[in-house]
Formats: structure tokens, C-alpha cells, sequence
């Protein structure tokens, strides 16, 4: 596909998100509630969830859970323990409100997506993706962001698939060729190949590792394979062409940037059919590969 075509194809696909929404701005306003998620081994295992009718004007996340769950403080305002389970050593309760990672003194608005999961602490992740449609439907610390698509140029009917989901959600979507820049105040999916976004900062730091990124999966020297990792950064499984992975990965401070990326566009598309909340529920990261859905980390 010529730049000047995708550049119509982006065009339509702004259009058709903001019609899919339908009513700009407030479309899936919030119904007043929070819930709650409670996890151990980095997601893999459910322990709870709950939901939090118009919680309290103010109220953090640590008053949240406690209106649900027994909690035992931590030092310093940290959890050790929720409903009798209790952080062993080497393990620490982390909080993701709407995918970012957050302290328990952060105040709660209605609409938020409260996910505390009992993990190793040597995993330190700043975004995830197991909260979707969050960040991008009610936005960081009360305030929406807008969402920007950008497309690689050999994956246009995954960007218009992601386009058309989020806009499904009621979110307002912007789509761009891949690199045009997003801004940073906005939320970022980027869609394409390895090959296409190797040179985009998140594509630099998820080749750097989950120090720098905080996602627990590489693609190989070629961009041909996808290495997923276990919670010590070691290489578990390797799953080859075609495959995909939905990640999200944040520095400090930033809104986060979400992948759709494939090691062809086989793998891209396979990625982006996986962009629904079952699918992705209290996920750090998923790879997807003959049709199979693997967590991340493994």
C-alpha cells in the first residue's frame, strides 16, 4: 500500500472511530462504580474482584479495598496483606489503577479499575495491559487523554480492527501514520510489525529488556520470533512466525504506549483480534501465537 493511500485509509478510520463513539468526549461516561481485582503470581491466578458502588468523595485505593477486603497495612502506607494472603519474601503487592502502575495513597475516580496482584518484586512494570478498556475510556487520575492509532503501512486492516474496538468502547480515536508523533499528553497504540516499529522509542525499549521496558517478552534478531520470559527475565518459551503481542510500556511520568505488534502482518492481525477486555482481563502483557493466547510472563 502507497503512503498516499494509507493516508486515506488513517482519514477514514478517524471518522469512523468518533462515529462508532458516537457522542464525542463523554461517550461511555461512568456509571459511578470502581472495581476491584485481586491477583497473585503476576496475574495468573484470581483471588477476588469486587465492585465499588460511588465510592466516597476522595477516597484513595487503599480506602477502596478496605470497604471489600481485610487488609493489613504494610510500612510506609504499603499492603501486606489482603483477606489473609500475605506477601512471602520476595514478594510485594503491586497496584495498577486503569493499567498504570500506582501507590495505594492515589485517589480513586469513579470509572477506575483498582488491580492489586501479589507478585515477585523484582517484577517492575510501569503499564499494563489486564484493565482494558482502561486507560483509554475514563483516562489517568480522572482525566480522559486522547488516543492516537498509529499504522504501519502493511497492517491497515488491523489498524482499522484496533480503530473500531476502541471506538466500540467510546473512545474518540485519531489515526496516523507510524512515527507522525503523538504528543506527550496522549495515549499511544501503535500497530505494526517489529520491522515497521523497530525504530520507535517503545520498540528501543522492549528490545532493551523488562529493566527498561517492564514487558517480559523480545522479538528475535530478524523480528521472526517472539521470546517470552519468565518472572527472572529467562527466555521460557519461543514461538515463531506468525505470532503477536499486545503490550503496553510507560516511562515514569508518561502516559503509556500500547503495542499491537507481530512478527508479519499475520502476527499483527492475530494481535489485534486479541484487543478485548476477556481476553486480555488481569494480563501484564499477551502474546498470541497458533491461535493459542500465552500470558506474559510466562
Amino acid at each position: 500500500m502507497t503512503p498516499l493511500r494509507l493516508a486515506y485509509l488513517i482519514a477514514g478510520l478517524t471518522v469512523a472511530g468518533a462515529a462508532l463513539c458516537g457522542c464525542g468526549l463523554q461517550a461511555g461516561a461512568s456509571t459511578g462504580s470502581v472495581t476491584i481485582s485481586v491477583t497473585r503470581n503476576l496475574g495468573g491466578a484470581q483471588v477476588a474482584a469486587a465492585t465499588i458502588a460511588h465510592p466516597p468523595a476522595g477516597a484513595t485505593a487503599l480506602d477502596v479495598l478496605k470497604r471489600r477486603f481485610k487488609v493489613a497495612d504494610g510500612r510506609g502506607r504499603t499492603v501486606r496483606s489482603i483477606d489473609g494472603l500475605t506477601a512471602g519474601p520476595g514478594e510485594r503487592w503491586r497496584l495498577f489503577v486503569n493499567g498504570v502502575t500506582s501507590r495505594p495513597g492515589t485517589r480513586v475516580h469513579t470509572g477506575d479499575r483498582l488491580w492489586w496482584d501479589l507478585g515477585d518484586s523484582r517484577v517492575a512494570p510501569l503499564a499494563v495491559v489486564g484493565s482494558f478498556p482502561e486507560p483509554f475510556r475514563h483516562g489517568l487520575e480522572g482525566r480522559r487523554l486522547p488516543t492516537t492509532v498509529e499504522c504501519g503501512g502493511d497492517v491497515a486492516a488491523a489498524c482499522a480492527h484496533v480503530a473500531a474496538v476502541l471506538g466500540h468502547a467510546g473512545v474518540p480515536v485519531a489515526s496516523q501514520l507510524l512515527g507522525a508523533g503523538s504528543g506527550q499528553d496522549s495515549l499511544t497504540v501503535v500497530v505494526g510489525t517489529w520491522h515497521d516499529i523497530s525504530r520507535e522509542l517503545a520498540a528501543t525499549l522492549l528490545a532493551r529488556g523488562p529493566a527498561s521496558s517492564g514487558v517480559f517478552a523480545r522479538f528475535g534478531r530478524e523480528g521472526t520470533s517472539l521470546k517470552l520470559l519468565n518472572a527472572s527475565g529467562v527466555v521460557a518459551n519461543t514461538v515463531r512466525s506468525p505470532a503477536g503481542m499486545i503490550a503496553a510500556l510507560a516511562q515514569q511520568g508518561a502516559p503509556p504506549t500500547w503495542l499491537v505488534v507481530g512478527t508479519d502482518a499475520a502476527g499483527v492481525t492475530a494481535a489485534a483480534r486479541a484487543l478485548t477486555a476477556a481476553r486480555l482481563h488481569d494480563h501484564f502483557a499477551l502474546a498470541v501465537s497458533g491461535g493459542r493466547d500465552l500470558p506474559v510472563p510466562r
